[in-house]
């Protein structure tokens, strides 16, 4: 099977790129490297710096034969998406629309897109099925939609598109430099910086974190099961803020009375939400196996081995 992976240098993209790759797939990275690095495109994989939120960037694409795009590629914070809410839509909504296009053109099966939990907005109860109606409260989530719908539109033209509503991603490899997205990883570059952690909004918000190699298989099954439509991809189980600060300080082998700041909402921040996923589960035979408990043991220790790391590089 031969892949073109857009955002494949960053942090689920990569995740992605390597089980692709020991699946035997031949991968194709596309990324424009704004947000992902490189060392993080697997060995193995061929890489194409490209920017595909620009109309022309589709030229530099190959004129070869793929089976399926997994398209990961785009602006991926909530908050960052007010500073420049055209930006956003062209690189989560316009490249996800030509991308499309192109993908019939050349005349391939499948397309995989990472849609997100932000389509649904405030949700007036949780777990949140994808029959809800979609009413998103950030331009990041207004992008998302916008991707979603130009893969709905492409599906009538015979291109098989699967759109993952991903909730909470967390993991090894997350991008702890930066601090407006991932609440995991924000919350663990402080810790990690013996810093105070600072909470954007209520403690008693609520959140579905799933771990990044789930969210994996997930991908890597959609490829290879003949489905499609919108399915959210989520643990299922709702966890609020102030269980989480509990969880990620015991696993980082901190008090529970470390320091904790509060500080006021971000823009568009949604107050509660969890997936409900019996249709995934269902079309996929998929079920998220690694817990919250041993994921966040797993991300500090890969945490704390990083900063180790560059201690010792830095002298």
């Amino acid at each position: 099977m031969k892949i073109l992976l857009t955002g494949g240098a960053g942090f689920i993209g990569s995740h992605l790129a390597k089980r692709l790759l020991a699946d035997g797939a031949e991968v194709l990275v596309a990324d424009d490297l704004s947000t992902g690095r490189l060392e993080n495109v697997p060995e193995g994989a061929r890489f194409l710096k490209v920017n595909l939120a620009r109309p022309e960037s589709l030229r530099q694409l190959p004129e070869e034969r793929f089976d399926a795009v997994t398209h990961l590629a785009g602006q991926s914070s909530g908050e960052k998406s007010f500073d420049d809410p055209d930006a956003d839509l062209a690189a989560n909504g316009q490249s996800t629309s030509r991308l499309c296009r192109w993908a019939i053109e050349h005349r391939i099966r499948t397309f995989l897109y990472a849609s997100s939990m932000s389509v649904y907005g405030q949700v007036a109860e949780y777990p949140v099925p994808e029959t809800a109606a979609p009413c998103p409260c950030s331009y990041y989530g207004a992008s998302k939609l916008y991707g979603e719908s130009a893969c709905r539109i492409a599906s009538a033209s015979g291109l098989r598109t699967v759109c993952f509503r991903m909730f909470n991603v967390y993991g090894p490899g997350q991008n702890l430099a930066n601090l407006k997205q991932g609440m995991v990883s924000i919350y663990l570059a402080y810790l990690l910086q013996d810093k105070p952690v600072l909470v954007k909004g209520s403690v008693e918000r609520v959140r579905d974190f799933i771990y990044v190699s789930d969210v994996v298989a997930a991908w890597q099954r959609a490829l290879v099961h003949p489905v499609q439509g919108v399915f959210n991809l989520g643990s299922g189980v709702p966890t609020s803020v102030a269980t989480l600060l509990r969880m990620l300080l015991q696993a980082a082998g901190k008090d529970s009375d470390y320091p904790v700041e509060i500080g006021p909402d971000t823009p568009g921040d949604q107050r509660a939400i969890c997936a409900e996923i019996s249709a995934i589960r269902k079309a996929l035979e998929w079920e998220p196996k690694v817990s919250l408990d041993q994921g966040l043991r797993e991300m500090v220790h890969w945490g704390k081995s990083r900063a180790a790391e560059a201690n010792r590089k830095n002298g």
